[in-house]
């Protein structure tokens, strides 16, 4: 699927809905919260995210795929890491699934990890262990 495209519901929807529901936030406070620093000192803050666009993921509507910029403003909106969002995202728009290994030292993406085999399933993740291997700082 394209970046041009758009795709409704979700992961990111289902995220930015429970989260907003759990801080107790309005559609207005979430969009106030999302945005970046101002770009000069004392400068206003920009919205990376409007209320219509809000409700629009919420709701199941389509929007397009944020950018890295509208991720962070997004998490920060939430309180949440940009890696969660960015997963939720990746999984909702590209049907990317993000992998880790049990230490959280190796992360992979794989497309549509659920419809492998079992024994695809078990491949990537003995890959990633080997990478965790290989890769490990040398204990002293």
């Amino acid at each position: 699927m394209a970046a041009e495209e758009v795709r409704a519901g979700g992961p990111l929807s289902d995220l930015v809905r429970a989260r907003k529901d759990e801080l107790g936030l309005t559609l207005r406070d979430l969009e106030e919260r999302c945005t970046l620093p101002p770009a000069s000192p004392g400068g206003p803050a920009k919205s990376l995210w409007g209320r219509s666009t809000l409700s629009l993921l919420l709701n199941g509507g389509q929007i397009k795929p944020p950018n890295a910029q509208r991720i962070a403003a997004l998490a920060a909106g939430l309180e949440l890491s940009e890696d969660e969002v960015r997963e939720a995202a990746g999984r909702q728009f590209f049907g990317v699934d993000t992998l880790w290994t049990p230490d959280r030292k190796v992360r992979a993406f794989v497309r549509d990890f659920a419809a492998l085999s079992p024994e695809d399933q078990e491949k990537v993740f003995a890959l990633m262990e080997e990478h965790r291997r290989v890769h490990a700082p040398p204990e002293h």
